[in-house]
């Protein structure tokens, strides 16, 4: 058998040069038949070795009737229905040969995003110790969205995965994209909602109105795009960076999104940027409010005048003790107000368990302690007084039991210190 080599010298001769099939056999010593079989061919040759039987060929009646009960039954399973004894990579060829015929065919559709349709969005946690202050450090979650149809990326780190950190980071980020997608794809994060959204979160789906969708249990392949950007954080952002706290790693990450979302994303063959504005049109309107409080923490000072924010404690002013305070929180700032009156402004605290004092605040605590120790003085001394005053007018023991202060400078007062009260 010749090789395509001599079939493509072969016809170019006779075809090119013009030499008959004789002249060509001559000059290349090669027979006339194969010669011509090489001009009748407009295919190159191919080898084909002769078809030999396999050890399987035995056993296939068998494994037929094995999937035609059981069409997903294993090959390892097979193997010993059948007895088979032989190396199992031939087997288990033979049954991926025939097992379509025994499935039913069920293909699936690829997925396309329209414009504006959905975001997809997680938790990523970055493995990366950040300083947190007080000699702390720790990894907390960073809010990852992607848009279906462009593919832009916006993600953000929180102090935690709590409802209203969450809601905070949400704000953020479709705030910076001054648009909110038709639908939020969600898997069973607690702060969010399993099956189901919180109260807090259906809340914020109607002031944005878009709709919240859940995935099913165990079904990362449901949001994809976003495990996929977690993915491109992990081996693309993060290798080679240090931080000096949440605020320098949300400012690194900013700008390198900038960068990230130009380039040509791969599936869509495409830059997401260049995609941008078309999907940006298609969502809906960010609200012309405020960032969304709804459940502020409201309570009654103690004389502490500490409230506690996730696991740290805040001072407020002292002057609010005994009132009731509202108290907001969001992932950068914890306010504090009595009535129209702010009492407490104090940055966001990421470090676990630690108490943060305003010097205002223990000043004005310190003074007012002077004040009712003053107080306590002068009422002690006013007590002593009348004590002794009712000692000189003959008061009984009895008497100071059944009478108050005021009523023993009554009975001074009154020159009857001996009546009965």
């Amino acid at each position: 058998m010749i090789g395509v080599e001599d079939w493509a010298e072969i016809r170019r001769l006779h075809r090119a040069e013009g030499l008959s099939a004789r002249a060509v056999a001559r000059q290349l010593g090669i027979s006339r038949g194969t010669v011509a079989r090489a001009l009748a061919s407009d295919r190159p040759p191919v080898y084909q070795r002769p078809l030999k039987g396999s050890a399987v060929d035995a056993f296939e009646p068998a494994i037929r009737e094995l999937l035609q009960q059981t069409p997903t039954m294993p090959a390892t399973v097979i193997a010993e229905r059948i007895g088979w004894t032989r190396g199992l990579t031939i087997l288990k060829e033979r049954v991926r040969e025939l097992r379509p015929a025994y499935l039913p065919v069920d293909p699936v559709s690829r997925t396309v995003y329209e414009p504006g349709e959905l975001a997809q969005c997680d938790l990523w946690f970055p493995a990366v110790d950040i300083p947190l202050g007080y000699g702390h450090s720790g990894r907390p979650p960073v809010l990852v969205m992607v848009s279906g149809y462009s593919r832009m990326i916006t993600a953000r780190m929180l102090p935690s995965r709590r409802t209203a950190d969450l809601i905070d980071g949400h704000w953020r980020l479709l705030s910076g994209w001054q648009a909110v997608p038709k639908t939020l794809v969600w898997d069973n994060e607690a702060g969010v909602g399993r099956g189901r959204p919180t109260s807090e979160f259906a809340a914020l789906a109607g002031l944005l109105a878009t709709r919240l969708l859940f995935c099913r249990p165990r079904d990362p392949e449901a949001k994809g795009l976003v495990e996929r950007a977690n993915g491109y954080l992990e081996t693309s952002f993060l290798p080679g960076r240090t931080f000096t706290g949440p605020g320098d790693f949300n400012t690194q990450l900013t700008a390198w999104l900038q960068i990230a979302n130009r380039r040509r994303h791969r599936t869509i063959d495409a830059r997401p940027v260049d995609r941008w504005e078309t999907d940006k049109a298609a969502m809906l309107a960010i609200p012309p409010v405020d960032p969304p409080n709804w459940w502020p923490l409201r309570t009654r000072l103690g004389r502490d005048h500490y409230i506690r924010v996730d696991t740290c404690d805040y001072s407020v002013h002292p002057r609010a003790i005994g009132h009731l305070v509202t108290v907001q929180a969001d992932t950068e700032q914890i306010t504090v107000t009595c009535g129209d009156d702010i009492v407490a402004r104090h940055a966001r605290c990421w470090a676990r368990h630690q108490s943060i004092t305003d010097p205002e605040h223990t000043a004005a605590a310190q003074l007012l302690r002077g004040e009712a120790i003053h107080q306590r003085a002068a009422r002690a001394a006013t007590a002593r007084t009348a004590l002794l005053a009712a000692d000189d007018l003959g008061v009984t023991v009895e008497q100071r039991e059944l009478t108050t202060y005021d009523r023993i400078f009554t009975l001074i007062e009154g020159g009857a210190a001996k009546e009965d009260p």
